[in-house]
């Protein structure tokens, strides 16, 4: 059928308070992180939402001393 288009998938529901966030990271990085996220039966957001908490926690530490 000439001139149809796929639909468009729409917005995301956000959760909570919660907003997009887009970075760049090497590929590698992306697939360990949804592998970690298949495994625990969590969304990859999840476990980066994690990550940076334990981060920005250790590093807030490291400021206090």
């Amino acid at each position: 059928m000439v001139g149809k288009r796929a639909a468009k998938r729409g917005k995301r529901t956000p959760i909570g308070d919660r907003v997009t966030f887009i970075a760049m990271m090497d590929k590698d990085v992306i697939a360990d992180i949804k592998q970690v996220a298949l495994d625990e039966h969590r969304a990859a957001w999840d476990v980066m939402e994690q990550a940076a908490r334990e981060f920005l926690r250790r590093r807030e530490k490291k400021k206090t001393r």
